[in-house]
């Protein structure tokens, strides 16, 4: 594996500020993820009272710290503060899990927060630290993969995903799946183990078949003229929040964010609806998909989406639902190498890759059966 470009989120901030494009704190401060929350808050405190001014000369008495969530990646802690005036305020605070650096452009993320948050979509970024960032508190609860099969809430995602789509953010437009698929591969295919049992499974992989497998569905997916937009990329239910009483729905987490394919997009999202166990029994149907679909392409009237489009957009999700299991299959492998997190990830990259195999026939034959039928394959 050749050098690496790590993208360290205050090396970004820093250059943003110098560059005097930062509208949002900063401190080199780093909050150690591996402890306990009441041994971690003292830590957390002591950041927010660096970042900002108001609250540096506060007791420590006047805030509290909690988790509102855990991924496989990121820990997210709110804060609350009682201000001298009274007022109680809350904020995010999102900690990167150690070393996704690796696999994560802080960059391209920062550029995308400002845009988006501009649009309406997230929290406002308010300042970022060593290992993180703080962001404005959306008072809402993080959806579990059950939720996204409500019929209600599929609709209403479909409808957010069209106007999140729409965003445009400067820079390249280039979609970079298979730039980021080649990336990976790079360096998944050059990692070494320190535990026995890790490499010999490991070394079970084919990536002579993977890079076959890659090169093949690059070329069947270029046929089907996805649009390219500026897509989420890892739209799972945990990066989706709501607001049941407002009835208002918020996306959130943009660190895979970048411009690429609408197809990735939302098969992608389909394919979370697995969860983190992998159930992909629990994959949408075609008549939960074109229920999705109505209300994407047509928002204000998706009883009139047409079966030639619904069609069309079957195929082109399901073909890039296929290139997802591939990209998370090879992200995997990378932080089972570099994450000091919990989390069986060489197990689940098997698992992702395993089910890219048993769902591949399938799909390509449908894809290629349909650019037949429409003289475009």
């Amino acid at each position: 594996m050749g050098a690496v470009k790590i993208w360290n989120e205050m090396d970004v901030a820093m250059e943003a500020r110098d560059n005097g494009r930062a509208d949002f704190q900063s401190s080199p401060l780093t909050v150690e993820t591996s402890l306990s929350l009441p041994d971690m808050s003292p830590h957390v405190i002591e950041l927010c009272k660096d970042l900002f001014n108001k609250w540096s000369k506060l007791d420590d008495s006047r805030f509290s710290v909690e988790t509102v969530s855990g991924g496989i990646t990121n820990l997210l802690l709110k804060v609350s503060v009682k201000e001298e005036n009274g007022n109680d305020v809350s904020v995010t605070v999102r900690l990167y899990g150690p070393n996704t650096d690796y696999v994560i452009n802080r960059e391209r993320e920062l550029q995308a927060i400002k845009y988006l948050s501009a649009a309406g979509f997230g929290a406002k970024l308010l300042a970022v630290f060593g290992n993180g960032m703080v962001q404005s508190f959306i008072n809402a609860r993080t959806l579990i993969p059950s939720d996204m099969r409500n019929s209600k809430l599929a609709a209403e995602i479909a409808k957010q995903l069209h106007k999140f789509h729409q965003v445009e953010i400067p820079g390249s437009k280039e979609p970079q799946l298979w730039n980021d698929i080649s990336k990976f591969y790079e360096k998944a295919s050059g990692l070494e183990f320190d535990d026995i049992e890790k490499q010999r499974m490991y070394e079970a992989i084919s990536f002579k078949e993977i890079h076959k497998e890659i090169v093949e569905l690059k070329e069947l997916s270029g046929h089907l003229n996805s649009p390219v937009v500026f897509a989420h990329n890892d739209l799972l239910s945990g990066n989706i929040m709501v607001n049941d009483e407002q009835e208002k729905l918020y996306f959130i987490d943009f660190e895979y964010g970048s411009y690429n394919y609408r197809g990735f997009d939302i098969g992608n999202h389909f394919n979370e609806y697995a969860g983190y166990d992998c159930d992909y029994s629990l994959y949408p149907n075609k008549e939960e998909q074109y229920h999705f679909f109505r209300h994407y392409l047509l928002p204000d009237k998706p009883d009139e989406a047409s079966d030639k489009d619904l069609e069309a957009f079957y195929v082109e999700t399901n073909t890039f639902m296929l290139a997802s299991h591939i990209f998370w299959a090879l992200w995997a492998l990378i932080q089972a190498k570099m994450s000091p997190i919990d989390f069986d990830y060489l197990g689940y990259s098997f698992l992702r890759y395993n089910e890219y195999k048993k769902q591949k026939e399938m799909y390509i034959s449908l894809a290629q059966s349909y650019l037949s039928k429409s003289g475009t394959g």
